[in-house]
């Protein structure tokens, strides 16, 4: 799906088709370092807890001292180039370190990541931590004879300090950026509900029907611009996503499609409470839990739901 898109300051603005915009705040360098530092402490408290459990009990016996060496090998190994790229693919684009900091990986156009991508980016990681700086140098020893180093990550900082949205090296080779996470979507002033339809064919939705965070951003993002559209540019804009929404809540087919959007919104924060589920996956648009919102709603004359 094609999609537009443009960026003031730190603000990543996509645009879809549907002429939904959905805005990220892009992660810059001194927010993901924290994150890197994170996750880089936790790998190497990982490596230490397995020696510790190996020494303390002599599960090697007199083959300890290879034994370990292999494992601790292994491990460096396993966590170094899978760490990473395992846990944004199953947390959707985090880390430990990154749902710590706030801040999730996302395709270039918006879209959740996948496996290749997180394993691609985390592949060319290795890249963005050079130089290494010798600890050897810190006791004044010759660098040459050092056998630990610190990543310095200077590449990394380098194109993250040069390029248009903060990504580094394993970024623009994956194709992939980092955002600051989302704040769950509240109730805006500006949206009015005045037709009493709307709470009519509320009633009408399924009690099981819950939508994700990215339906309910577009949810809130045409209600706030919904006043400003005439009636024929609404159906058009609603009718990309009421359609889908009329299929699987079974609704007569000439369902009024604003009023279904309208319907749906005002479910999701006006009629129900609750919490949204910050790490839910956005591919199914009515998978996850929304967050939900109390306000109120005013009353019009009744008039037929559908259009």
């Amino acid at each position: 799906m094609a999609e537009s898109e443009s960026q003031i300051d730190t603000t990543l603005e996509i645009v879809t088709p549907e002429n939904i915009a959905f805005q990220y705040e892009m992660a810059g360098p001194f927010r993901r370092l924290p994150a890197f530092l994170v996750d880089f402490v936790l790998r190497v408290v990982i490596i230490i807890a397995m020696v510790m459990f190996i020494t303390f009990a002599g599960i090697f016996g007199a083959a300890a001292s290879t034994t370990m060496t292999a494992m601790i090998m292994l491990t460096y190994f396993v966590l170094e180039w899978f760490y990473g790229g395992v846990l944004e693919t199953v947390w959707n684009g985090q880390t430990v370190g990154k749902r710590m900091m706030g801040i999730r990986v996302l395709s270039h156009n918006g879209q959740p990541i996948n496996g290749l991508q997180a394993i691609l980016r985390n592949l060319f990681r290795l890249a963005d931590m050079m130089p290494l700086f010798p600890l050897s140098v810190l006791a004044g020893e010759d660098a040459g004879s050092s056998v630990f180093a610190f990543p310095t990550c200077m590449i990394g900082l380098l194109f993250c300090a040069l390029t248009k949205r903060s990504r580094r090296l394993g970024d623009l080779v994956s194709g992939t950026i980092v955002v600051v996470e989302e704040r769950q979507p509240i109730y805006s002033a500006s949206v009015r509900l005045d037709d009493a339809r709307t709470s009519q064919l509320a009633e009408l939705l399924p009690k099981t029907l819950v939508v994700s965070k990215k339906m309910t951003r577009a949810l809130a993002a045409y209600l706030e611009r919904r006043s400003y559209l005439t009636p024929a540019r609404r159906h058009e804009i609603a009718r990309h996503l009421a359609e889908p929404l009329i299929e699987i809540c079974r609704l007569p087919a000439d369902t009024n499609h604003d009023l279904l959007l309208c319907a749906l919104y005002y479910r999701t924060f006006v009629a129900q409470g609750g919490t949204q589920d910050s790490d839910a996956v956005d591919e199914d648009p009515f998978a996850t839990t929304t967050a939900q919102t109390k306000t109120k709603a005013t009353s019009a004359p009744q008039e037929p739901i559908s259009s």
